[in-house]
Formats: structure tokens, C-alpha cells, sequence
């Protein structure tokens, strides 16, 4: 089963964003507040929502607006059409879902003045009884960051961690030592001691099936993965100089002006991992117990950097004036963009640079290391810590 990351429920997080950057909530007074879309999308099943069954029709609606985009994928990307209705404010798939998958719904919609509003959520279809089994990140074929570790998110509880463990293989060309790395009971990582190089190509084995992974639980799968390590993007961040200075093979390509975590709100300090990247997203702080501060739904250009809803992201509504010279975010990354999003913009050059798996390494004074299970952040352990997870010894 692929792509566990693309999975709400597996670690209970929200996928609406946790941040702003340069709103009137976040300090800034005075920064406008953006114009909100009136178009409010729903959507079944609920974001989140597990062992949904297989049969389940998935329906999107939007009132006081019209759908202009929905697309229903699976963990691989493959899109599954569905119907929109006549007068464009509904939309639905009536077909069978797969067994034990994670499947992703985004949807994009407008109100009569042409203002957009997004939103994405996800769900996975039922595991059948007495089974168990991996969904797995990165996807099978895809080429990604030097960042990207190996992750896997299995269905089920697991109490033969060793076992389990054994059934599992991570290797690379060229060859690199790889390490696994147990997260409780749910989550195993592999990665090297330290980033992968450039055009390594990693493959993962997955040999589960039958193999008893909790009394009375077996798993079903016997699976080869192959993934590429693209180019090495790694990009740092300076807090206390409010830049952001991007390095491709060790090249570098720009620096930008960024506005980071205010200081009620700091940005996470520590190497973290782009997961997922999306054109435009909605952000609200009621997905993280911060009331009605703040509703932007259609922020441009986000990219995930951990669980809990950081993400570096383009931002229109605050004084350009604010990049380069002041943190004024509920602690995600925020570069200068255009409504709508543009490619000329600081936000717009950065997405179209980055690939899932770069890696963004936040410098300041002040903050918290990211806890390295909040996203796909394992480089914030020590490798001696790391190796440490495995359930079969110390290496």
C-alpha cells in the first residue's frame, strides 16, 4: 500500500494549514485582511475518516459558489473520475475503492466575485480483519529530495516489532549503511546516517505476507519499491536575518527574503523535510485551537514541512515590506507571492525549484528542535540515537 503521508488519520492530523504570516492575528496591524471566498465546500467521507468501507461514494458540494476542480487520487496519483453535476455545485464517484488505501480529495471552488477557496482531505478504505499492512512513503517510481526518508505506516498495531522489522529490507546504489527506526508500534523509518547523494537509487522489499505481526494479524504484501534521489536542494533559513539561501549540488541559486514564526509563535528550528506540495491550500486557525484568528483559503503555493501544519508558503495579503525584515507568522515560512499565485514570484520561483524530500534547515536564536516524527523530519536525531530505534540490536 503506497503513500502513508498522504494519510490524515495515521497520525491525527489536520490537513487545513496550522499558520499565517503578516495578518493582523499574527501581529502585524498593519497588514489587511485578505478578501475570504463565500464558497464553503463539504465533502464525504470526512477528512481523516479510517476503515472507511470500500463500497462508500465520495461526494463533494459547495454552497454559495461552483466547483471548479475536484480529483479524487490514490496514494500513487492515479485520479478517479467522478460526475459533476449540472448546475456545478456537486461532484461524485460512485465506483469501488480499493482495500487498505489512502486516498486524497482536493477540491477547488469560487464564489460569484471570482474568489477561490481550497480544500484537501484524505481517508483510507478498510483493512480486512486479521490482516495488516504497510502503506509506504516515497512512491514507487517517483524521484525525490536527499531528505526523503523511507517511512512506512502500518494498518495495524504491531507487537513482533522484530520480526516485523526482518520482513523488511531498505538497500541503495551506491551502497550506504540504512538504518531502521521504530515510532511506537505504528511507524517504522529507514534512512542513512546522513543525507542520501544525488542519484542514488534506493530500493525498498517488503516481504509481509503471512508474517505475524500481532497475534492473530498477518501481513499481505510482497512488494518491491524503487525510487531515485534527484538532484541535492538543500536550503537554509535565518531566522534572525530573515533569509532564506537555496543550494542546489552545492550551487547557489538565490537568496530570498522570508518572514518566519513571531516570537508568541516560532518557527521550528532543525532539518526539515518537505512532504507534500500544493498549488493553493486553506489555512485556519480553528486546526489548532486558535479560534477564528485567521481563514485564508486560498494560500498559494504551501509546501508541508512537518505533521502538525508548518509549511513554507507564498503570501499575498502582508506588506511586501515584511519579508526580509520581521517574523510575523503563526510559524510556518512565509515568501512574498501574488493573489492567485505566481510564478514570478519569490513563492512561485521556490515551489517550481523544490521537490518532495528537499530539505529546509531553520537557523535561529529562538524556538524548538522539530521532534523528528512530527513529518518526515528522522535527521533531527543523532545518528547514534537513531540506530538505537531498531527492534533487532543495536548496530
Amino acid at each position: 500500500m503506497r503513500g502513508w503521508w498522504r494519510r490524515a488519520g495515521g497520525l491525527g492530523l489536520c490537513l487545513l494549514t496550522a499558520c499565517s504570516g503578516g495578518t493582523p492575528p499574527s501581529g502585524d496591524a498593519a497588514a489587511p485582511s485578505p478578501p475570504v471566498s463565500l464558497a464553503v465546500i463539504s465533502a464525504s467521507p470526512k477528512d481523516a475518516a479510517q476503515e472507511v468501507p470500500a463500497d462508500t461514494p465520495v461526494r463533494v458540494s459547495v454552497a454559495q459558489g461552483r466547483l471548479l476542480s475536484v480529483r479524487l487520487a490514490d496514494a500513487a496519483g492515479t485520479a478517479l473520475t467522478g460526475t459533476l453535476g449540472a448546475d456545478g455545485t456537486s461532484w461524485a464517484y460512485d465506483g469501488h475503492l480499493a482495500l487498505a488505501t489512502p486516498y486524497t480529495l482536493d477540491t477547488v471552488a469560487e464564489d460569484a466575485t471570482g474568489l477561490r477557496a481550497a480544500q484537501h482531505s484524505a481517508f483510507t478504505t478498510l483493512t480486512p480483519a486479521h490482516t495488516f499492512a504497510a502503506l509506504f512513503t516515497p512512491e514507487d517510481g517517483s524521484t525525490v529530495g536527499v531528505g526523503m526518508p523511507v517511512s512506512l505506516r502500518f494498518t495495524r498495531p504491531i507487537t513482533d516489532r522484530a520480526t516485523v522489522e526482518k520482513a523488511v529490507t531498505v538497500t541503495a546504489d551506491p551502497p550506504v549503511p540504512v538504518a531502521a527506526h521504530w515510532y511506537g508500534n505504528q511507524r517504522l523509518d529507514f534512512r542513512p546516517e546522513k543525507y542520501w547523494a544525488a542519484g542514488t537509487k534506493v530500493s525498498l522489499a517488503l516481504r509481509l505476507r503471512d508474517v505475524q505481526g500481532t497475534p492473530g494479524e498477518y501481513g499481505t504484501q510482497a512488494k518491491d519499491v524503487h525510487f531515485t534521489v534527484g538532484r541535492a536542494q538543500v536550503s537554509v533559513v535565518d531566522l534572525e536575518a530573515h533569509t532564506m539561501t537555496v543550494r542546489q549540488d552545492g550551487r547557489l541559486l538565490r537568496t530570498l527574503k522570508i518572514s518566519g514564526g513571531s516570537p508568541e509563535h516560532t518557527t521550528y528550528l532543525g532539518a526539515l523535510v518537505i512532504s507534500e506540495k500544493y498549488e493553493v491550500t486553506r489555512m485556519n486557525s480553528q486546526t489548532v485551537g486558535m479560534g477564528d484568528e485567521y481563514d485564508i483559503k486560498d494560500v498559494p503555493h504551501a509546501m508541508r514541512l512537518t505533521a502538525s501544519g508548518t509549511f513554507v508558503h507564498g503570501n499575498y495579503w502582508a506588506d511586501h515590506s515584511v519579508f526580509g525584515s520581521a517574523n510575523t507568522s503563526h510559524g510556518c515560512i512565509g515568501l512574498a507571492d501574488a493573489k492567485g499565485g505566481s510564478p514570478d514570484t519569490p513563492a512561485g520561483w521556490f515551489y517550481n525549484s523544490s521537490i518532495v524530500g528537499d530539505v529546509i534547515e531553520v537557523k535561529g536564536e529562538d524556538g524548538d528542535t522539530v521532534p523528528p516524527d512530527n513529518g518526515l523530519n528522522d535527521w533531527n536525531l543523532a545518528w547514534s540515537q537513531w540506530v538505537r530505534g531498531t527492534a533487532l540490536g543495536v548496530h
